[in-house]
């Protein structure tokens, strides 16, 4: 599977007086992004948290901004897994800007179309394993591991 990627499209609700993405909002595009990935896998959040009491809460997180976007522009979140390690887990993610008009014919899209992408936000994002009861750390468990580990470059 390598890198998991979720789309999304730049709203009113997301940007600044600027005309651009508000900083924090990439956060939560991140956030979601991540979740997806997890559903993906198998593990989505839900059922870790209420039937495997299981959290992966947020324990560092470092974003590098590039560039910004604009209302309405497409995006591109990738993540994929840097390091897995007792109750550790870090992700690296890439937050692209998606070409509007891609050129015809040049990959798998619909008609052949894939859109440029352009770096606009990196994330290196520590999550810590928790058990949902004591709320402290715990190991990732192994039926985790296995899946988390599809993540992987």
């Amino acid at each position: 599977m390598a890198a998991h990627e979720c789309r999304f499209r730049v709203y009113y609700e997301d940007t600044d007086a600027g005309g651009v993405v508000y900083h924090a909002r990439y956060l939560g595009f991140a956030e979601r992004a991540r979740a997806e990935a997890l559903r993906a896998l198998g593990l989505p959040v839900g059922w870790l948290a209420g039937q495997k009491r299981r959290l992966f809460v947020v324990r560092t997180l470092r974003a590098d901004y590039h560039a910004p976007l604009h209302l309405d522009e497409e995006m591109l979140v990738e993540t994929e897994l840097a390091q897995m390690r007792g109750a550790r887990l870090v992700l690296a993610q890439r937050i692209y800007r998606l070409d509007p008009d891609p050129p015809p014919g040049n990959g798998p899209g619909p008609q052949g179309d894939v859109p440029a992408r352009h770096l606009a936000v990196t994330l290196e994002v520590t999550l810590a394993c928790l058990d949902a009861d004591s709320m402290k750390p715990a190991r990732i468990p192994p039926y985790c591991l296995q899946k988390l580990a599809r993540l992987a470059p």
